[in-house]
């Protein structure tokens, strides 16, 4: 064996999400036992088209003593996996293309019309996405292309009970808790997804407690790291569903764009 790049997932960090596996071409990584593993040196090419898909960051690629990769035994392997079964399992149940945990499979689907309207017809959900949670969602969704994306501080459903007519409609959606999550984290991952989509605006409702305040500022570093000039709006809301009036806020709460210089 001879010393080569190739990935190494940290099972402490992997929370089984399995966003990794569409993303290795090779089938080189299986959710087991509710956590990642690479199968096989042989089938991992070093090359780590999974790492920037792994929300926990568990996955980095290392040099150390391995077997070589082996592009005849992938294909094997992937070939294997497309074959129909024995005739030991004459009735498989078929299975799903993603591989990972459900909570964390991305989906895009329409909102419904209501059938009706009137001050009786009943609400319906404006979310056209899964997942929502900012540690979770893939970078590169698809739904993030020429999006108006809403990033919201996850109280804010809760608080403001018109959520989904005045800021979730005909949006995309991440949300988060500074206090309770890494904040370094976050500002990386919204970098990211505003390097890598056509983000056409932000808008980030918050509370007005002071810990949601960390929410804003990751924000608004990440679209200036980014480099795009993309408007910002951010709308504070009130322990009690209000929204602040601007005077309160000041500046704060004014639309923003980032400008660089060419």
């Amino acid at each position: 064996m001879a010393t080569r790049k190739i990935v190494k997932i940290d099972e402490e960090k992997c929370n089984g999400c399995g966003l990794c596996i569409p993303n290795c071409a090779e089938g080189a990584i299986q959710i087991v036992d509710g956590k990642a593993k690479l199968i096989t040196d042989k089938f991992c090419d070093g090359l780590g088209a999974c790492l920037g898909h792994c929300p926990e960051d568990a996955i980095t690629i290392i040099e150390r003593e391995a077997e070589e990769f082996d592009e005849k035994a992938v294909e094997i392997h992937l070939h294997k996996k497309q074959e129909v079964p024995s005739q030991l399992h004459p009735q498989p149940k078929p299975q799903p293309e993603f591989a990972g945990c459900p909570s964390s499979r991305v989906l895009q689907f329409q909102v419904p019309k209501p059938i009706e309207t009137g001050p009786a017809t009943p609400s319906v959900s404006q979310l056209s996405q899964w997942p929502v949670q900012l540690k979770l969602v893939p970078v590169n969704a698809p739904y993030f292309q020429d999006a108006d994306l809403l990033v919201a501080a996850d109280c804010v459903p809760f608080a403001y009970p018109d959520f989904h007519q005045d800021f979730l409609k005909g949006k995309a959606v991440v949300v988060g808790c500074p206090k309770l999550d890494d904040i370094k984290l976050y500002r990386e991952k919204l970098t990211e997804i505003f390097k890598t989509n056509s983000i056409k605006s932000v808008t980030l409702p918050f509370m007005e407690v002071p810990c949601c305040f960390g929410l804003v500022k990751a924000t608004e570093d990440a679209i200036e790291a980014s480099g795009k000039n993309i408007p910002f709006k951010k709308v504070k809301i009130g322990l009690h569903g209000e929204i602040k009036p601007e005077a309160e806020v000041g500046a704060f709460n004014r639309p923003r764009t980032f400008a660089h210089p060419h």
